[in-house]
């Protein structure tokens, strides 16, 4: 790292200076001065760890013995790697989806209303939230007592059982129920998101667009799935590819509620298990991998989306 600081301290210097004496080709030298830094950095933060990591990723947990693609098929045939890459797909299937829709039907419910302000703010006040802290909130309400000598619950949820006769329960230890319940909080995060970007989306629709549907009899339901959300395709194409992307790599989440503990681990928290808990840098290197793998799909269709809204 101070390597790494230090020859970029050095190439900064060595472009200035260069651009501070010569006068010809300026324009050169100025598009050199912004654009060299930025690549450095890439390349040190980015492209070297990438290379670095796929190699280790066919060398064994020591790192000393090759074995080609063992540890990429330990991950699809081990049974534990198998149930962390379920729990991973149910994460990426359930969190965006869910997130995305309870955003988009509050921006539309509260959009245009007198309390639309103060109704907003309360959704989007966990994203101010880390995953982390927001974790530590969500232990509380799942926090569990064994139902001994009348012993009152400390967790909000099972105290609710109680009060209506219902036995307490762990809702962190039974799988596979226990990895909806961490899903929870990521979307109790992130429907905030959802709806800031859909409620900007809908207020850009243009008046002339629903004005005309309105005469044409849309109204409601109809008006929503007919007008609104193909107005709104772009915005919700991005919120879903974030979340996506961002679910992809949650590990704080099960980090702090359980520790990958209970069928919950994901490949992001499997990856720092394995390379900083047991020491296995191959595995650890073929799970990050893997991870880099599956957003790339992710991060290509953004893309190819926004450039297509941009052609419109």
């Amino acid at each position: 790292m101070a390597l790494a600081v230090a020859l970029f301290v050095g190439v900064m210097g060595l472009i200035l200076l260069l651009v501070g004496r010569t006068r010809r080709r300026a324009d050169v030298w100025q598009s050199l001065a912004f654009v060299l830094p930025a690549l450095l950095l890439l390349g040190v933060g980015l492209i070297y760890p990438g290379i670095r990591t796929t190699y280790q990723s066919l060398f064994d947990r020591t790192g000393d013995e090759f074995i080609g693609l063992d540890n990429f098929t330990e991950i699809f045939t081990n049974s534990d790697m198998l149930i962390v890459l379920r729990n991973t797909a149910v994460w990426v299937i359930l969190a965006p989806i869910v997130a995305t829709f309870i955003g988009l039907v509050y921006a539309v419910m509260v959009d245009r209303s007198r309390i639309e302000s103060a109704a907003k703010s309360v959704i989007f006040l966990p994203m101010a939230i880390s995953l982390v802290g927001a974790s530590i909130i969500w232990r509380y309400v799942y926090e569990y007592r064994p139902d001994q000598q009348n012993i009152d619950q400390v967790g909000l949820l099972n105290q609710l059982l109680v009060w209506v006769g219902l036995e307490p329960r762990q809702f962190l230890v039974d799988s596979p129920l226990n990895t909806i319940f961490l899903i929870v909080i990521l979307v109790w995060v992130q429907a905030g998101f959802a709806m800031t970007i859909l409620s900007a989306a809908i207020k850009a629709i243009p008046s002339d667009i629903t004005e005309a549907a309105q005469l044409d009899g849309l109204t409601g339901v109809r008006m929503f799935r007919y007008i609104t959300v193909p107005s709104i395709r772009p915005a919700l194409v991005v919120v879903l590819t974030t979340i996506s992307i961002g679910t992809l790599k949650v590990f704080d989440i099960v980090r702090t509620m359980t520790g990958g503990q209970f069928d919950t681990s994901v490949v992001a928290n499997e990856f720092y298990t394995q390379g900083f808990q047991l020491g296995d840098t191959g595995l650890a290197s073929a799970l990050a991998v893997l991870l880099f793998i599956l957003v790339i799909p992710i991060v290509a269709y953004n893309i190819r989306q926004l450039r297509k809204a941009d052609l419109r």
